[in-house]
């Protein structure tokens, strides 16, 4: 059976102990990491910052992505992470920290423990994103991606959907990748963004295979209307497998590509319900791949 053709509706609807086991067995077994962006959970964050670090792992986690210590200490949050076996493996960095004082953020990166720095948004005015914004990013991050790794820090941009409006031959972010030296600066691709945008994910993952360290996997309702202004309800977000991104297509590119971990995000309302299904429907995917390559 090729992935590409995998019916998401065999995923079981009702989670139990099994599921929870197959996701742990995914987490543990899959070739490259798997582990969940905490913004998924900013709005549980807001009232109980241990017990959803709690949940967290009870789901099988034990590696994350962080953007906030939600109004804790760095040593208080690590000291949660620790009680929970969760492990910070990436974290968020705003474009004003890295252009004013990227050292504070190295620093910051190393308190964390995390192997890789991102930078999720580069600002613009409006719904405008031209090439002016794109070579100040081009320069800020060189500038930037240089200090992490003298700190042993990898540095990654995450792109929202703005840069692949056209410029020249191609698109505002196919110069910032040539620009963008990799020694210093690669990317996080979010496939729900870059689908949004009108772009393959696929396609961008093969011609771009190894500028691509990190990945969200993130899943759209169908019919949902793009647009390149980076904004989508939150509502949008579906359980991996039942959307119109392909993530099976996605995964298997992947394999090809140079992605060092995924992370799985969910920024709707169901997410407590959607993120253990979306494991179900990884440990699916991997279950099957098993089987296919048996058969060869």
């Amino acid at each position: 059976m090729f992935l590409t053709h995998v019916p998401a509706a065999r995923i079981s609807k009702h989670l139990t102990t099994l599921v929870v086991l197959q996701c742990i067995i995914i987490l543990s077994f899959s070739q490259t990491p798997i582990a969940i962006e905490l913004y998924s959970f900013r709005n549980q964050f807001k009232t109980d910052v241990e017990g959803t670090l709690q949940k967290i792992s009870k789901m099988g986690f034990d590696e994350v992505e962080g953007v906030s210590t939600y109004g804790l200490s760095i040593d208080s949050f690590n000291t949660l992470l620790k009680k929970y076996n969760l492990t910070t493996v990436s974290f968020g960095a705003e474009f004003s920290e890295l252009e004013k004082n990227s050292q504070a953020v190295a620093e910051k990166a190393k308190a964390l423990g995390t192997k890789y720095v991102v930078c999720f948004w580069i600002p613009h005015n409006g719904t405008e994103f031209t090439i002016e914004n794109a070579k100040k990013a081009v320069d800020v991050f060189n500038n930037a991606g240089k200090v992490l790794k003298e700190n042993g820090i990898s540095f990654c941009y995450h792109p929202h959907g703005y840069e692949f409006r056209p410029y020249e031959q191609g698109t505002l972010f196919d110069y910032m990748v040539k620009n963008m030296k990799p020694k210093y600066v690669n990317f996080q691709m979010d496939v729900f963004w870059i689908k949004h945008t009108g772009q393959d994910p696929v396609a961008l993952l093969q011609k771009y295979k190894k500028r691509f360290l990190l990945m969200h996997l993130k899943d759209r309702k169908p019919g949902t209307p793009g647009n390149q202004n980076g904004t989508a309800d939150d509502e949008t977000n579906v359980i991996l497998g039942t959307g119109d991104v392909n993530i099976a297509a996605i995964m298997q590119a992947a394999k090809k590509s140079r992605i060092k971990y995924y992370f799985i995000e969910d920024e709707s309302s169901g997410v407590m319900e959607q993120v253990p299904r979306s494991l179900a429907y990884l440990n699916f995917l991997t279950t099957e791949t098993k089987k296919r390559d048996r058969k060869k």
